[in-house]
């Protein structure tokens, strides 16, 4: 299943990467455990090894790498029964730098990147607030411009890498009364006057910090603002598709390693003359989480092909958050009943997995806002668009992908399936975002396709991109007119012919 999505290269990146985490990490769990802290030479060690801003430009200090990097770098360091340990950069890679990389200045790119691509720096990403969670739109903190700087008031709660880090991609309300539009991203210096913080005591995670903040009248310079005033909220919609992913990769390795260790346990571990993993009824437990696991494990990497060929895949992300970190909660509760008493010790590592995998159904948004959000989509028909900033990416990749089609070809596929079906007895053009035109004149005894561009009795405007889509059935009419993929004008009754044809 596996080679599917990892050549020989991500295979030899993941032995470099298991040989320094063995060698470098592994050995120190129980100690960075114990006293809640991990020694931040660790990341400059990971960063010169080449481990960190694998997709990052290398104009940074990146390396430029395909997403599967990136799956390699999940998986693994999830496999070390410290969720402190993993959260702590996944939150720097995942769910905080690539803000700046997406929507931020050139002179944000400069100024931060290289250090957290590095490892010298760490960041943070401050959403949620004592009174919003998952409601980001409804965020109290705010920023009011006076000349130069903004002028932050307000806290934040439950973030990772508070007091450790050393910047924080803070979420605020640049203007209060305009809702989801009045909100912004700014990055605020951890050290700048005015913000201070509190660490908090949790039920897992112990080798990072999780803390509160304040933000006492802090001065931050107007350069600090991430992309546009108000669009902050777009662009979080766009970013937590990629921390739900990182989420998901590591609650389903977190798993791996979780039956691993059980199976050596129980491999050595007698009762009644023989060892437990010889007793059918957990035999077939294991049997059944790992069949889940892997199952669990496809999906989700489908959708790190998703998110590695571009697609803004919402529902996708959310199920597999969903399914994955459930899932882990389930094994972490039944691995743990096979070690007994002892599973319930310190000094067992299954006691930490279970604290640490509680927390995945709750951070980067709950179950209950994966179900809704999932829910919005497959019954009330709600389609989530990517930012105004994505989008415009995704145009410009789609124009390029379009240049590269044959529209004499095109022209010769059209033709066939026309040629096949009832005369439409109107005429219909295509109007491509390319300025070229597909005219179908269906008023004789069958339908003759041309590149003609002639009025017609009803016009479609369509990418190149989308009706490829429309021909390959990837994409059905009715509904590529109901997310605006296409527009009709002139008469309704010739565009639901389309059907007919494609």
């Amino acid at each position: 299943m596996t080679s599917y999505y990892f050549n020989e290269e991500h295979e030899l990146f993941r032995a470099s990467l298991k040989d320094f985490l063995k060698k470098e990490v592994l050995p120190n769990i129980d100690q960075w455990e114990e006293q809640r802290q991990i020694p931040k030479d660790i990341w400059k060690k990971m960063g010169d090894m080449g481990f960190l801003g694998l997709g990052f430009p290398e104009e940074y200090g990146g390396l430029n790498l395909d997403f599967f990097y990136d799956v390699v770098f999940c998986e693994e360091t999830s496999k070390m029964f410290s969720g402190g340990f993993t959260i702590t950069q996944l939150v720097v890679q995942y769910m905080s730098a690539p803000y700046i990389l997406k929507y931020g200045s050139e002179r944000l790119k400069q100024k931060y990147l290289p250090g957290l691509i590095k490892g010298e720096l760490i960041s943070s990403i401050g959403i949620t607030e004592p009174g919003a969670g998952s409601d980001a739109m409804n965020i109290k903190t705010t920023a009011f411009r006076e000349g130069d700087h903004y002028v932050v008031n307000g806290s934040k709660t439950f973030i990772t890498n508070a007091v450790y880090g050393d910047l924080i991609i803070t979420v605020v309300k640049t203007n209060p009364e305009a809702g989801s539009a009045g909100v912004s991203l700014l990055v605020i210096d951890r050290n700048a006057e005015g913000v201070s913080a509190t660490k908090l005591k949790k039920l897992g995670w112990h080798a990072s910090d999780t803390a509160e903040l304040a933000f006492d009248n802090v001065k931050v310079p107007v350069e600090n603002l991430i992309g546009e005033e108000g669009q902050g909220f777009y662009y979080l919609m766009g970013g937590l598709q990629l921390e739900r992913l990182a989420g998901a990769i590591s609650a389903y390795s977190a798993c791996e390693s979780a039956i691993e260790y059980s199976l050596k346990y129980m491999s050595e571990r007698s009762a009644f003359g023989r060892t437990i993993n010889r007793f059918q009824v957990l035999r077939h437990r294991v049997a059944q989480m790992v069949a889940e696991i892997e199952s669990c494990k496809a999906f989700v990497l489908h959708c790190c092909r998703m998110n590695n060929d571009g697609h803004y895949a919402v529902k996708e992300c959310s199920m597999a958050k969903l399914l994955a970190t459930e899932l882990s909660d389930k094994v972490a509760y039944q691995c743990l009943q096979f070690f007994g008493g002892y599973g319930y010790m310190e000094e067992y590592k299954m006691a930490r997995f279970m604290r640490d995998s509680r927390v995945g159904t709750i951070g980067g948004g709950s179950s209950e806002i994966m179900r809704e959000i999932i829910a919005k989509m497959v019954i009330d028909d709600v389609n989530y668009k990517s930012s105004s900033a994505e989008t415009a990416a995704h145009s410009a990749n789609s124009s390029e992908a379009s240049s590269g089609i044959d529209i004499n070809r095109l022209l010769e596929g059209i033709q066939k399936k026309a040629g096949s079906v009832a005369p439409l007895g109107n005429s219909l053009k295509f109007n491509f975002t390319n300025d070229q035109q597909i005219f179908i004149d269906g008023s004789g005894d069958q339908n003759e396709v041309s590149l003609e561009n002639k009025d017609a009795d009803c016009t479609v405007d369509v990418s190149l991109e989308d009706f490829m889509a429309l021909t390959k059935g990837e994409l059905n009419p009715m509904n590529a007119m109901m997310q605006g993929k296409i527009k009709i004008n002139g008469d309704m009754q010739v565009a639901m012919k389309l059907q007919q044809i494609l």
